[in-house]
Formats: C-alpha cells, structure tokens, sequence
C-alpha cells in the first residue's frame, strides 16, 4: 500500500547527498521512511522518479514525484542530483541497465536496492541495504521461486551432508539448507579457512549452530567412512570438485583422483550407509567434454546414472547440470574486476566467446529443489537463460565502474586457454528431456552406463593416478569417455565437438 503524504512543514537540517529516487512503490516508501528518520545514513532525497503519470506531483513522505523515467535525462541535468538510487527490487536487467545508462550520460553514480532473491534473504532494513549496481542487476534473472514444502518435505529434520562447504556452491548450499530447519548439516572440506569462515557465519549471522565442520579430503575413504557413520547422514549433497579448467589441464592426475575417484568414495559411502538421496553437482562442460575437467565431471554424471539404477540400493540418486555461476571463487567476474581496479587490460579469450550464467543464490535453489524432485540416477539440468557474450560481460563491468571501454580501459584478446570451448552446452545431440514438475528443471532421458563395466575403467584410473603415469591416464580418460558402452548405446556424450544445434538453448524449454 502506498501512502501518499502533504509536504511536511518540518524542514531537514542535516543534509547529506542529494539523491533522486527512481521507484515510488512501497519498497521506495519504505527506504524513505528511513532515509528521512536516519540522518547518519547520510542521504537527502530531492525527488522520486516513477512511471505511473498519475503520482507526478503528488508526494511520498513529503517528496514529490518529479516525472518518469522517459524524463529522468532532463530531471538529472536540471537537478543534478549527487546520486540515483534505484528503489524498485522488481525491476528487469533492462529497466536497470536502461537507467544505469542515462545516469551515466550524465555523469550521476547510481546505487540500487537489492533484487527480490537478496531481499527476502536479507533484513527489512531498506536503506542500509542500499549498494552500488552489480554488472548481476543487468543480467535480468527472475526470482527462483521453489516449493518450500518438497523442500521440507527431505530436508526438515534430517542429518545432511555437504562436500566442498567451503566452495561458493557449497557454502551457499549450507546457508539455505540451514533455512529448511535439518537438525544437523554435516560440511565436509579440505580448505580449513573456508571451512571455518562458513561455520562462524552460520553459528554467529545465522543462529544455526547445528553444524558440524569436518576437515578432510573427500578421497581418503578412511575417514569419510568415519564421518558417515558417526553422523548417519540422510542427504548429501556432494559439490566438492576441481573445477578450473586450464588448471585442470595442467593437472590431469589431480583432476582424476579429486573429482571421478573423490565421487566414487562418496557415493559408495552413501550406498553403504543408507542414504536417502544423493545429489551431485554437475557442469555444462560434462556435455561434449573437451577438457580433463569436463571428462572427469562426465564420468562423475555417470558414477551417479550407474548407482542409481541399482535395485539393491535404497538412496535416490541425481546429477544437476548447470553453467557458469556469478562471482564464483576464480571466475571471470572477480578476474575482471581486479584487472579494471587496476587500471587494465581487461583480458578477453576470445571476442565471440559465450557462457551461460546464474547466480549462486539461484543456482543453489534449483539444486535443493531438484534433490527435491530426485529420480533413480537422472540428470536433471537447469533453465540457464541466454548465453550471454563475455566481452559484452566486461565492457557492462567498465562502464559501472565508472570508465569507458577502449578510451579508459583496454580490452585485450588473449585466445581461448587449453580445454576452452567458445560457445559451451547443456544438451548433447542424441540426448532428449522432458519437463519436471518446477519450470526451470528438465530431466535427460540418458541410458546409464553398465556399472560391472564402469566400476573396470574407474579401477584402471584409479592405478594410473598411484602409479603417476599422466600421460597414459589422459590418454584412457579421453578413450573411457568416448568408448560406446560408456556412452550408454544412444550417443549421450560425444567428445571433442564444440558445435551446438542450432536455436536450440535453455531458452528453448517447453512452456
């Protein structure tokens, strides 16, 4: 409900900046109300911006409505204002780039609110959520919206394990899961400083303090085998993995052991012990898989196929494919934002070089979600978007900072790094799907590999990592991938091809 007020009579004394308000909705009355009762937050409002022609000249909190957003070029010109804020949680990637834009043009920084998905996270404190605008506020991506009640339905009440709870993945898996009420969530990590920094957060920000941080590498089966049995676990979600790919390139044998060897010994630690579901973390690049990395996540998918068709096993078993995330440890978002403080060059692979991409937050709600929805052994593989181009990624990350690409930052193009595809996928020629019951979740009708034959090529592997022979286990991992029983009869997994049918994205999901 919005309340339209008369000015009131009472003159501000302290003025901070001047700031005009873009949004005169109720999350803008509500910022208002705190703005005008909080000087110390240091802003003074001269105005509101609103595309309702019928609020001009009326008045929020005493503010009056100055105009739409089709006049804001010339309201910032006549006013000039210190800063914009954007008071609109709801509002597109278009409307604030579009906005970001004119304020640029005319020289006026802008900050926004928080999107919806940070706002229900958040607390109600409006105006001290107030930050600047992320090159994530022109992505566009709508509000995940999830079905709490599936979600309480396996996770309330149950003992719930998390690999890589550290990692960005991992670490936001925790603090959501913490939201379903589990009596416990066991985090599982190698990295100890991550490790701990998630567990204070959880224990000191988020009043959870039914946690339980374990320090281990996820291949040493010893003590993983401990861990499952002290605390019995009824899910586990399993994000632990090595995931840069020129590292990985370089890597090979790490690559192996870590992601194929350290998944085997998870999963089997859960089929041994009972578990109810079993939710890995996948990667578009398992698709078509170039890379060291990619291959070993394609294996990974398969580990899980393999174990979810078991008749003697209870747990549920399922593989969630997604694309890049924003603001992941080492990715492209953090790289460039070091390389503009610095005054560049932006370094670019590759001018037509494409990923898809979603935040965190959001990714990690469709992957609970899809543990929710589960399967024996599915891929599911969730609603990505547009791909979205990486030079026009760094030249929206220039232009926020305040800089014009090429005139005050150089971007250079370096070419794509060893196991870099230009364009990535989330669906193989020769894989169908079909809808889930959430919108943005698919489930792939794959074939699973035969495990009797999958359980002897992760046993050849496993005896080229102890004996260090790298050559020699690139050479099995590539042939592994590509042998036709290990591509399930139906050609799921073609390697080394980069093409992607044309049309044919995530966007192109059924209704």
């Amino acid at each position: 409900r919005t309340i339209i007020e008369r000015p009131q009579s009472r003159s501000i004394v302290a003025r901070g900046k001047e700031v005009i308000v873009v949004g005169a909705g109720d999350a803008a009355q509500l910022m208002l109300k705190e703005i005008l009762r909080t000087p110390d937050l240091g802003y003074t409002p001269i105005g509101l911006i609103d595309d309702d022609p019928r609020k001009k000249n009326m008045r929020l909190h005493g503010i009056r409505v100055l105009g739409t957003s089709e006049e804001l070029p010339h309201l910032l010109r006549d006013r000039r204002p210190d800063e914009l804020l954007i008071a609109i949680p709801s509002a597109s990637g278009g409307q604030r780039a579009r906005i970001v834009e004119i304020a640029r043009a005319e020289n006026v920084a802008v900050k926004t609110l928080p999107g919806l998905n940070e706002l229900i996270a958040g607390d109600l404190d409006l105006a001290r959520q107030v930050r600047p605008v992320e090159v994530e506020d022109l992505l566009g991506r709508e509000p995940v919206e999830v079905d709490v009640d599936a979600i309480a339905s396996y996770v309330a009440g149950k003992v719930v394990l998390v690999t890589g709870a550290g990692g960005s993945i991992g670490s936001e898996l925790c603090r959501q899961l913490a939201r379903a009420e589990p009596t416990r969530i066991v985090m599982v990590d190698q990295a100890e400083s991550a490790l701990y920094e998630i567990e204070r957060e959880l224990v000191d920000e988020r009043r959870f303090s039914a946690c339980v941080p374990v320090l281990s590498d996820v291949r040493n089966r010893r003590r993983l085998e401990q861990v499952f049995e002290r605390y019995r676990p009824d899910v586990v979600f399993h994000a632990a993995a090595y995931k840069h790919v020129p590292l990985m390139e370089a890597n090979p044998l790490e690559s192996v052991a870590n992601n194929v060897l350290g998944t085997r010994i998870v999963a089997d630690a859960a089929v041994r012990h009972g578990v109810e579901r079993f939710v890995l973390i996948s990667t578009d690049k398992a698709l078509n898989p170039y890379s060291v990395y990619g291959q070993s996540k394609t294996l990974c998918e398969w580990i899980v196929g393999s174990h979810g068709e078991r008749d003697d096993v209870p747990t549920k078993f399922v593989a969630v494919r997604f694309g890049n995330v924003l603001n992941s440890a080492g990715s492209v978002i953090p790289l460039f934002r070091r390389q503009i403080e610095r005054g560049g060059p932006v370094t670019v692979t590759d001018p037509e070089m494409t990923r898809f991409f979603m935040t965190i937050p959001e990714a990690v709600a469709l992957v609970i979600q899809a543990g929710a929805i589960g399967g024996r052994g599915r891929i599911l593989v969730l609603d990505m978007g547009e791909p979205i181009r990486i030079l026009d990624l760094a030249r929206n990350m220039i232009r926020l900072s305040g800089k014009e690409p090429e005139r005050d930052v150089q971007i250079t193009f370096i070419g794509a790094r060893p196991g870099e595809k230009i364009h990535e996928e989330l669906f193989a020629e020769g894989e169908t799907w079909k809808p889930t019951t959430h919108p943005k979740i698919v489930a792939l009708d794959v074939s699973p590999v035969e495990r009797t034959w999958l359980e002897a090529k992760l046993d050849e592997l496993e005896r080229l990592v102890e004996t260090g022979d790298t050559l020699e286990l690139v050479g099995r991992l590539a042939a592994i991938v590509r042998e036709p029983n290990g591509a399930a009869d139906a050609g799921a997994h073609r390697i080394l091809t980069e093409s992607q049918p044309d049309g044919f994205t995530p966007a192109s999901l059924p209704e």
